[in-house]
């Protein structure tokens, strides 16, 4: 079979639904077209307007194929996610949304069956956010709805089926915290049994996998080709991995920055995560476990700058080395390493505005992407993307704690991009770079260390 080129790339988040048409050699879109993922308020609860987002796709579907031709569908969805269909392959109830929180009584009743993080890696999160929740709370507001439940697909594979007629889940989903999963062994957990729905999860497959070729009917509305190509497909945030383990050959670590700094360590040291520590484990879209952390890096930013960043100077930068000043943590104390402690400084907190204040906030943030990238066993070089990829004090800061390469992604990522590669790798893929080595890294390394003294 040909590798295909135009790849159409379904993107469900939690805000927008998405087709978007990447071309996978150069891997750029050549067309996107978005709908707001608006809940439905219910009855019998809030639900997703899948049939409105059907529509929707299949008309971009078509309007894709006649303006540039498409050669494959790939997806990728948002998680905490799952569909129960029934035995003709309906739904056999609306897809519930993760937000919607459950009574105390509930809550506590799924606590009694919640397997051991230790063997999971999914921590206890709020309302839906762990599937097994979502499905101990349906099954006990809708008793029948187990017996009508025939087959269980994680999001993506949703709509694969919707395309197809194929049932499956992926790893990536399936090892999303959603208390289903060993991460670690690639096996079910206890809890489908404790739930009654042994053998009803649709296979569990590779991100990469063909599920199919799309419906006859599917071809003649939206005049592609009956032998058109759908893959499994990929939660989001393993979509936006998936390039970097392309390129990379473990260890090694990618930071993605933005409201949250996510940290995701390949290959590193084997290593008992701490779900006190905003810790947790991920499956990636080759079926491996991946220990992840995360803090609400870009937020802590946006909360100590108040919009006014100010470059530091070299000058400036030697001063707050020299003089030891630094924001211990947590400036947002409900999420990260170091939750419930209350931000300081120690000394003369600098000016809004000033360089001082720009260069102790990046040396912060750096120190505690360490922190993270420390509990996760991160082992090799430290690929940074987003926002704090452009900047130098951070990179320099978090090098001079890790004591290994950092590097600056500057290629093509994010979710489209990375869903589009699971139909092959691109020459289009550029490797990251590693910044220019600091002459002052010993201040820098002092700096770190005096940091965690004060912190641990």
């Amino acid at each position: 079979m040909t590798t295909p080129r135009n790849i159409a790339v379904i993107d469900i988040g939690k805000t927008n639904a998405k087709l978007a048409l990447v071309d996978r050699m150069s891997l750029t879109e050549l067309a996107v077209v978005t709908r707001p993922n608006t809940v439905q308020a219910g009855p019998p609860y809030p639900h997703y307007d899948v049939d409105g987002h059907w529509a929707f796709l299949l008309d971009a579907l078509a309007q894709f194929h006649a303006d540039h031709g498409v050669d494959a569908i790939s997806i990728t969805t948002h998680g905490a996610c799952a569909a129960l269909l029934d035995s003709d392959g309906n739904l056999a109830a609306p897809i519930l949304d993760y937000e919607h929180p459950y009574p105390a009584d509930t809550v506590a009743a799924y606590a009694k069956i919640k397997p051991d993080f230790a063997l999971t890696g999914s921590p206890t999160l709020a309302g839906g956010l762990n599937i097994g929740a979502q499905l101990h709370w349906q099954f006990s507001t809708d008793p029948s709805l187990r017996d009508r439940t025939a087959q269980i697909v994680t999001y993506p594979q949703y709509w694969g089926h919707r395309l197809t007629g194929v049932a499956a889940a992926d790893v990536t989903s399936i090892g999303c915290h959603t208390d289903l999963w060993q991460p670690r062994d690639g096996t079910f957990s206890e809890l489908p049994k404790a739930l009654g729905i042994d053998g009803k999860i649709a296979p569990v497959r590779q991100s990469t996998d063909i599920l199919g070729t799309i419906l006859p009917e599917i071809a003649a509305v939206t005049g592609l080709s009956a032998d058109t190509s759908v893959c499994v497909g990929i939660h989001d945030s393993n979509a936006s991995l998936y390039p970097h383990i392309l390129t990379q050959d473990a260890p090694f670590s990618v930071v993605s920055s933005g409201t949250w700094v996510i940290v995701m360590s390949i290959g590193g040291g084997d290593l008992q995560l701490d779900p006190t520590r905003d810790t947790l484990m991920n499956v990636n879209a080759l079926g491996n476990a991946v220990p992840s952390a995360r803090f609400m890096g870009g937020r802590e930013y946006e909360m100590i700058q108040s919009g006014q960043y100010q470059p530091p100077t070299d000058a400036e930068i030697q001063d707050v080395l020299t003089s030891s000043l630094m924001i211990l943590p947590a400036v947002e104390p409900k999420t990260g390493p170091y939750q419930g402690r209350q931000m300081s400084w120690t000394g003369h907190e600098p000016d809004v505005g000033t360089g001082q204040r720009s260069a102790a906030v990046s040396f912060y943030l750096a120190l505690m992407t360490d922190t993270c990238l420390r509990l996760t066993g991160a082992k090799g070089p430290t690929i940074v993307e987003g926002p704090f990829a452009r900047n130098p004090e951070f990179i320099a800061m978090l090098e001079a704690a890790t004591g290994r390469p950092v590097m600056k992604s500057d290629a093509a990522t994010g979710t489209s991009i990375g869903a589009a590669l699971l139909f092959g790798q691109s020459d289009g893929l550029v490797a990251p770079i590693r910044s220019a080595a600091r002459a002052d890294m010993a201040a820098f390394k002092a700096y770190a260390e005096a940091w965690r003294a004060r912190v641990d």
